[in-house]
């Protein structure tokens, strides 16, 4: 074989290589950012329990402990 027949194929290979690679993080992303939710997270005050409501509620009562609280801020 020819030197550059030799660079070529290694070429093609590792340019194959990093196509592939490119590809599976594209789907692992879609995959895993359709499960992405938008609910507000909230702490209770009183039993420190972390629990998720829906976006729009700016307060929540506490599932345990039935207390209401204010979201948390990232």
């Amino acid at each position: 074989m020819q030197p550059e027949s030799v660079i070529a194929m290694w070429v093609t290979l590792l340019l194959a290589g990093l196509g592939f690679f490119a590809l599976a993080d594209e789907f692992r992303r879609r995959r895993i950012g359709s499960d992405v939710s938008q609910d507000q997270v909230f702490r209770c005050v009183r039993c420190s329990s972390v629990y998720t409501d829906d976006a729009e509620v700016e307060r929540s009562r506490c599932p345990q402990c039935g207390k209401t609280n204010e979201a948390v801020r990232f």
